[in-house]
């Protein structure tokens, strides 16, 4: 099985520049209608997918029809179901025996149809990362010459959500394509890496021959998500915003909260918003640690309670993530073995003693900044532009204001919250517009204020090189 693009990946030589994000509670879609029909008995489809939620009901890629519909979901046990529904019964279904449920790296899904084949186990396929998918727990191949209903005049066709308000799609989509009339070798839309070649990437389809129905969506116009990139008819955007534009493809994978590590709250926004639940603190831990270099990232604090802000940021070692998810940044649980340090409202707390106080404030709406220089064992925390403690994290080896850690360790980071607590972690893919847009050195990430000099956007291209 071909390497999923996770947390480490080699660079690309065909850039993916954007994606879109979908959100579950907002009832994202797009659609669009035929008003002729393409070829119902041969076609492809593909699409790089990063998940947000798992295990939470069904979740469309694509939907065409309504009482009886072509659909390719996740299912909610995390297996993929392409499947065709008639009137009441099944006439077509792949349903894989194995489960995806990796938040912290992109698939390729491809899925074929070719019902004109004379083998019966040749006309549906799916390939995922550029491998065929063959164990199904269920396997039922359509007639021959059986029509789709994706593509069907007068059908409507869906994008991340069933068309009737029910199965949506919760996480990024990126690079979909719809090719009528043919069925393409994945190696159509991506290749295996010459230095690395269990690593699947993505390469350029714009020369494709796209067919009748065929489109191409890059999600390149915020404006416009739904743009048919190939010129055809574009699809209608249905509660998507123009924020829900991100960069964090399968060509340069950013950071994001992880719902596999156990904690008692709730991620949304392609796991970015971190919303407290339960009476206890628990931490959001993010999927991608680092041993080196220097990382940026800000929190936007979107709701308090009480009056009373009850969020902070931080960091802990790797080897105590699970410990630390369920409890706070700043605290040392009993069996930690690496430092922890956190920063909310009321101070910064290393290993379970308080190391300074709040030097400003928190509200709903204000920013906290935090800065760790990894090679020099330096995490300084910031509010709305302002470093505390006189904190400079350009000063390298003398880690002015600065709360020191241990070197040589692998940290993570991510957010604590408690009792309602909600914020918005931005590892360089904000959730919300910003009233200004600031990169890092190599051009990566969108942040409130000014990334400091040496420190980069926690994404997979800057991990590569600093990391």
């Amino acid at each position: 099985m071909a390497t999923i693009l996770g947390a480490n990946t080699l660079s690309s030589g065909y850039e993916v520049a954007n994606s879109c994000r979908f959100n579950r509670a907002d009832g994202p879609n797009m659609t669009k209608t035929p008003g002729s029909s393409g070829n119902l008995r041969k076609w492809t489809w593909s699409c790089w997918v990063k998940r947000g939620s798992i295990s939470n009901g069904s979740q469309t890629m694509f939907n065409a029809g309504s009482s009886s519909n072509t659909q390719l979901r996740f299912d909610s046990d995390d297996t993929i179901n392409f499947y065709q529904w008639h009137s009441s019964s099944y006439t077509a279904r792949l349903a894989t025996n194995r489960k995806f449920k990796d938040v912290s790296a992109w698939y390729h899904i491809v899925a074929h149809w070719d019902t004109d084949n004379g083998t019966a186990g040749d006309r549906m396929k799916l390939f995922v990362n550029g491998v065929e998918e063959t164990s199904f727990g269920t396997d039922t191949n359509p007639n021959q010459n059986l029509d789709s209903y994706f593509g069907a005049s007068g059908t409507a066709l869906y994008v991340g959500d069933k068309g009737d308000g029910a199965e949506e799609m919760d996480g990024y989509l990126a690079e979909m394509v719809f090719i009528d009339g043919q069925n393409l070798a994945p190696t159509s839309f991506g290749e295996f890496d010459d230095d690395s070649p269990q690593i699947w990437k993505p390469k350029d389809v714009s020369g494709l021959t796209f067919g009748t129905n065929g489109f191409y969506l890059d999600f390149e116009d915020s404006g416009n998500l739904g743009n048919d990139a190939n010129g055809g008819t574009d699809l209608t955007e249905n509660n998507i915003a123009a924020t829900d534009q991100t960069t964090d493809t399968c060509t340069n994978n950013f950071c994001t909260f992880n719902p596999l590590i156990k904690q008692d709250h709730a991620f949304s926004e392609g796991n970015l918003k971190y919303t407290s639940s339960a009476s206890d603190w628990d931490c959001g831990i993010g999927t991608i640690p680092f041993s080196s270099g220097k990382w940026y990232m800000e929190q936007k604090i979107t709701a308090v309670v009480g009056g009373i802000v009850r969020t902070g940021i931080g960091i802990c070692d790797v080897r105590d993530v699970n410990l630390i998810a369920e409890n706070e940044f700043g605290y040392k649980p009993t069996g930690a073995v690496g430092d922890s340090i956190g920063y909310n409202d009321n101070a910064v707390h290393k290993n379970d003693s308080s190391v300074g106080s709040s030097w400003g404030d928190q509200d709903n709406g204000d920013v906290v900044q935090m800065a760790v220089d990894v090679d020099n064992g330096a995490v300084y925390f910031g509010l709305n532009g302002t470093w505390g403690y006189s904190g400079n994290p350009e000063s390298g080896a003398s880690k002015t204001g600065a709360i020191t850690f241990t070197t040589g360790e692998t940290y993570i980071s991510g957010a604590i919250a408690y009792g309602g607590g909600t914020v918005e972690q931005n590892w360089g893919n904000p959730v919300s517009a910003l009233s200004s847009g600031n990169s890092d050195a190599n051009g990566y990430g969108n942040f409130e204020f000014e990334v400091p000099s040496g420190y980069y956007s926690l994404c997979t291209k800057n991990l590569a090189e600093y990391g």
